[in-house]
């Protein structure tokens, strides 16, 4: 991996989704978890400020690097939370079947390079009656919005760190077996081809 692959692009990624829009987004969806929660992607612990500790009695933190947990590690500390991290990537969770309450995933699917594989991991690690909470970027409903996505898509991930702007994340979710009992969408202020949201909750 080159210089900013290793040193820039994290730093990129972890502002522009510690940005006011995205953040107001989490704040959705986070303090929903309890129980015993996995968060896939946790990066350097955006999610952390807005979990109940009350509520949650294990936080499993998931991430393929290892770069931003000892900043995600400090947060968990400040917050009382009892978190353990887990390196590895989405498509091979290292837990076994059935052991998480709550599943939590913001601004991650996106970047996932096989998400079908990923999404069947977290309904083996979730319990039954379990759920997943996400909050998503992704495919725009307008046509004109959509063929930008489109076509900048190929550039876009070569920049982003593999991030896709154009997946059809409801798509995704209903394909993987899950029941979206609750789903919203709308543009957060921004770059409307990476800004169209999707976030709720799905069992």
């Amino acid at each position: 991996m080159g210089f900013y692959d290793t040193y820039l692009l994290p730093r990129l990624v972890h502002f522009t989704c510690g940005l006011k829009p995205a953040m107001k987004q989490r704040r959705k969806v986070v303090p929903l978890a309890s129980g015993r929660v996995l968060e896939i992607g946790i990066g350097s612990g955006l999610n952390i400020p807005f979990y109940d500790s009350s509520r949650v009695s294990h936080l499993w933190g998931l991430d393929p690097s290892p770069d931003m947990w000892s900043i995600a590690l400090r947060n968990a500390a400040e917050h009382h939370l009892d978190a353990e991290y887990l390196q590895s990537d989405a498509e091979s969770i290292p837990l076994d079947e059935n052991v998480a309450d709550t599943v939590v995933m913001t601004y991650t699917l996106c970047t996932v390079p096989e998400p079908e594989t990923a999404l069947t991991e977290i309904r083996r690690v979730l319990k039954p009656g379990g759920r997943l909470l996400f909050c998503e970027h992704g495919r725009s409903p307008d046509d004109d919005v959509r063929r930008w996505q489109d076509r900048l898509n190929p550039v876009w991930g070569k920049l982003s760190g593999g991030c896709n702007l154009n997946r059809p994340i409801a798509g995704l979710l209903e394909a993987a077996g899950f029941n979206l009992e609750d789903l919203q969408t709308m543009y957060i202020p921004g770059w409307r081809p990476a800004c169209f949201n999707y976030w709720g909750s799905a069992e």
